[in-house]
């Protein structure tokens, strides 16, 4: 199948070419399905609540199971077909981004990074890279410091069927539910209780949406503002924000350290005698499933010592890190390149290279 980049579809249209249905083996395919599909994934955060971690790295980056955050959610949305390419926007430690994707790639897809000398926030984020989303029927956009597995494409039906402007993916359940949704319309009817209206789920949003070109130009380049204003104002005016619950799979704000650590201890919940490995889900049909998907616990890239020591299941250790003899760990992360010295006795600490372990 022939893929047409964005910027061609007005070369196709001065040509006389239309948005047609075209025949693609046995099955017809709208034009749009042909066009590169953009995603927006936020990376230019502080990751204030999560320091020290995060005092030289940004907070997408920090390792999740061995691999940066933000990795997690690319996967998540290249299965989802939503991403041929990948827009990050930077501002804190942003050379980090450039150190770790030095190819601007990843899996082969083209990865965009859009620097902000200025925090603008999500709403002006967005903005900022509005010129890489808006020639397509609609983008996702993802909050890069969130660890899920939940399903996209019914969102993403959802949303195509309501011909919607902005689409909010909502949990029944999580630490901050203060979005008020109405399931029988699909509408959102509140946001952080801006109009105190009463609705029959007050739900948690995920930090994934989808936008149109519509949507992008109520939004101000350069201005400073959240997203949650823009929805709040669209609801003041009577205009429509919908919304659709996703309450399968997994989702993790990993705002804290406690929330860090816990998280891998679910991840390594699953490989438990007589568990399943199930996250993350998308990765079902591919050889090894999830399992595969996330990689193992304690790399193989690992040095340890040849005796003595002792690591628990639900330790994780990153590439090239360094255990000494006599170490015992237990439930503790260490990240890459990080040393544990010799006759350590650890506890739930996040290890990072060249620091002393942070308390979790």
């Amino acid at each position: 199948m022939e893929i047409v980049h964005l910027n061609d579809r007005k070369s196709a249209a001065a040509a006389g070419g239309s948005a047609r249905v075209v025949p693609v083996g046995s099955s017809a395919v709208s034009v749009h399905a042909r066009l590169v599909r953009r995603a927006f994934i936020l990376g230019a955060g502080l990751g204030t609540r999560l320091r020290p971690l995060t005092a030289g790295l940004p907070k997408p980056l920090v390792p999740v199971w061995n691999r940066p955050l933000i990795t997690h959610a690319f996967d998540h949305l290249i299965a989802a077909g939503a991403a041929d390419e990948l827009v990050v926007n930077t501002h804190h430690a942003a050379a980090a981004y450039a150190r770790g994707f030095a190819n601007r790639d990843y899996r082969g897809r083209p990865l965009h990074l859009r620097h902000e000398p200025v925090l603008l926030d999500t709403a002006g984020g967005l903005a900022n890279v509005a010129d890489l989303l808006r020639d397509q029927p609609w983008a996702l956009v993802y909050n890069g410091d969130v660890l899920s597995d939940l399903p996209l494409a019914p969102a993403i039906a959802a949303h195509e069927g309501r011909d919607a402007e902005v689409t909010l993916i909502l949990r029944r359940q999580g630490p901050v539910t203060n979005v008020g949704f109405d399931p029988g319309s699909g509408h959102v009817v509140d946001v952080r209780g801006a109009l105190g209206v009463a609705a029959p789920v007050a739900a948690q949003f995920t930090g994934i949406y989808l936008v149109t070109p519509r949507f992008l130009r109520r939004l101000e380049p350069g201005r400073i503002e959240s997203v949650a204003a823009v929805w709040q104002r669209m609801l003041a005016a009577g205009q429509p924000v919908h919304g659709v619950l996703a309450d399968q799979g997994w989702w993790l704000d990993l705002g804290h350290t406690d929330a860090y650590l816990e998280a891998h201890r679910e991840l390594a919940r699953q490989f438990q005698p007589g568990a399943t490995v199930r996250f993350p889900r998308h990765a079902a049909g591919i050889d090894g499933g999830p399992a595969a998907a996330l990689g193992p616990r304690i790399s193989p890239t690992a040095r340890l010592a040849d005796a003595g020591v002792g690591i628990d299941p639900w330790t994780v250790v990153g590439a090239d890190a360094r255990i000494g003899q006599g170490v015992v760990l237990q439930g503790c992360v260490v990240w890459p390149d990080a040393e544990v010295p010799a006759g350590s006795r650890w506890r739930h600490r996040v290890v990072q290279p060249g620091e002393a372990p942070a308390d979790g």
